[in-house]
């Protein structure tokens, strides 16, 4: 039959040459006889398993006791081998803590400090997890709250796992304020971000934590706030990729389901005015960083807000006005005006895709409204042109292609605040030089700076 070795952790003295004071614990068994069982069953494969006393009456299953750095280089290495279980993990074991060591008991002359017999103290009982959890998903089976986990992480990194009282593992998210959890609860339900029968329970009722994982970023609601001009709205979930819709300050679906997308991305209040107005404050935050700025082009009378900290004006050229990179920036912008209908904004779409500023454009053509979108391994361009009061009007932006977010912040900045602000210097000059005239194009300013002149076909 094996014996039973005992070990008191000793108080660390100054001084004191205890440093191996850390365990690997793999498991934890809330009935004696099934953590006892299998504390015997890992005892077949390690010489150094011990249990501890936990709190609530659980038992602890690891290994050791050893020095800190020597417990996460082994349970790397178990990892990586696969005999120890995903979730196990070091730990340091409080002072005056119990371990029972499966084995042979020592001899009784040992004078080793780590397993002379020591009367038994009274063990510090570990702090009770405090605060509310969104208790996601319970499993009876341990792999299937594995794959739960997982999945769950991919949402959100910090889920934690724990063993449930009854025996079975349970996925939750936490520790949260009462309020956070209550008020986050049915928003992330509506959202499908976690099941519809994810419930808020407290940390005393989760049993043992597996791992606890962190708390989720989730910003606690308050007061609630009256919502921003609903344009203003509009403005800055488009610059947050939620919104494509017309900027026209009513509310309806679309709008609704952008507010709804920012509240479950950005996660900072529930309160829809609240939401809007931190948005607002972010774009605005944003927009310093940038260097984004007001431009009144003086070459086509444009106005509009460009990333001025990433160009330097280059030349004006008949209808073009063009914008270089400034500091390396791999930018460029070129904005353009000329008298015109339907057909001159189609021929500058043309001049911009022979130029190579929007390389294999996806086209968008309405009447009056033209986009394009392309890029290739070293910038993305994109234009957009308008037919307003007379006259073919818009902007081409090239920006390096690893920016791709900033990118498309930047074009919905400049379409939402792009307008004709004055007559330009370039009324009296002639058009563009159109796709199919036999003219000599302007210089293509590409991304690194450099240019080259492009005969038009």
């Amino acid at each position: 039959m094996r014996q039973l070795a005992v070990i008191i952790l000793a108080a660390a003295l100054p001084g004191a040459g205890m440093a191996q004071d850390a365990l690997i614990r793999l498991e934890a068994k809330r009935a004696p006889d099934v953590a006892a069982a299998t504390a015997e069953g890992w005892a077949e494969r390690f010489d150094d398993v011990v249990t501890l006393p936990l709190q609530g009456g659980w038992t602890g299953i690891a290994l050791g006791p050893m020095e800190r750095e020597e417990a996460l280089a082994r349970l790397a290495d178990l990892k990586a081998k696969g005999v120890v279980p995903g979730d196990a993990f070091v730990t340091e074991a409080a002072p005056g803590t119990e371990l029972t060591r499966l084995g042979d008991a020592p001899d009784a002359d040992a004078t080793d400090a780590e397993t002379a017999m020591a009367p038994e103290p009274e063990a510090p009982a570990e702090p009770a997890p405090q605060g509310s959890y969104l208790q996601l998903e319970s499993f009876q089976d341990r792999a299937e709250a594995d794959e739960a986990l997982a999945r769950n992480r991919k949402e959100f990194p910090g889920a934690g796992l724990w063993e449930l009282p009854n025996g079975w593992f349970t996925v939750a998210l936490g520790p949260l304020s009462d309020d956070v959890a209550r008020d986050w609860l049915p928003v992330l339900k509506s959202g499908k971000l976690i099941p519809r029968d994810a419930l808020v329970a407290q940390a005393a009722d989760l049993g043992q934590a597996l791992d606890q994982g962190e708390a989720p970023q989730l910003g606690a609601t308050g007061d609630a706030e009256p919502m921003p001009p609903l344009d203003q709205v509009q403005r800055s979930l488009r610059w947050a990729g939620h919104y494509d819709g017309q900027i026209d300050g009513r509310d309806g679906p679309k709008t609704q389901a952008a507010i709804q997308a920012e509240i479950l991305s950005a996660r900072a209040s529930t309160d829809p005015g609240t939401a809007m107005r931190l948005l607002s404050e972010r774009r605005a935050e944003w927009r310093e960083e940038m260097g984004l700025a007001q431009l009144d082009d003086e070459a086509t009378g444009l106005s509009v807000m460009a990333p001025m900290g990433a160009l330097s004006f280059d030349r004006a050229e008949r209808a073009l006005s063009i914008y270089g990179p400034k500091d390396g920036s791999g930018a460029a912008m070129i904005l353009f005006s000329q008298p015109g209908e339907q057909q001159e904004l189609l021929d500058l779409a043309g001049l911009v895709t022979a130029l190579g500023w929007v390389p294999q454009p996806e086209r968008d053509v309405r009447r009056g409204h033209v986009t394009l979108r392309g890029q290739n391994d070293d910038h993305i361009g994109a234009a957009e042109g308008w037919v307003r009061d007379g006259r073919a009007e818009g902007f081409v932006l090239i920006w390096p292609t690893a920016d791709q977010q900033d990118q498309a912040r930047i074009l919905a900045e400049m379409s939402d605040s792009l307008t004709r602000k004055a007559p330009g210097q370039n009324e009296d000059m002639p058009p563009a030089a159109l796709p199919g005239e036999p003219a000599t194009a302007p210089e293509a300013t590409a991304p690194d700076g450099t240019t080259s002149e492009t005969t038009a076909p």
